[in-house]
């Protein structure tokens, strides 16, 4: 995972909100680009999923991850 960005769109995800690519690049003062590029590692790693076209969502273990309960070091990609 790419820290501290990934954490930035994580924590920005963590507000209960389903929320889009250029809300959290706002948000996290970084590009729609560097954001769409991390959603997809996040989604893979599934920290992060996908609810609507063009929204997202924070998963159980992104939460946990947030909270110190997941070690990303321990996390690999979904092959599916």
């Amino acid at each position: 995972m790419q820290l501290p960005t990934d954490n930035f769109i994580l924590e920005a995800l963590d507000k209960g909100l389903e929320i889009g690519p250029t809300a959290i690049a706002r948000n996290i003062d970084k590009s729609q680009s560097t954001v769409h590029e991390r959603l997809r590692v996040l989604i893979e790693y599934g920290l992060v999923e996908k609810v609507d076209d063009g929204y997202y969502t924070i998963t159980d273990a992104g939460h946990a991850y947030l909270e110190g309960e997941l070690d990303a070091d321990s996390l690999e990609p979904d092959d599916s």
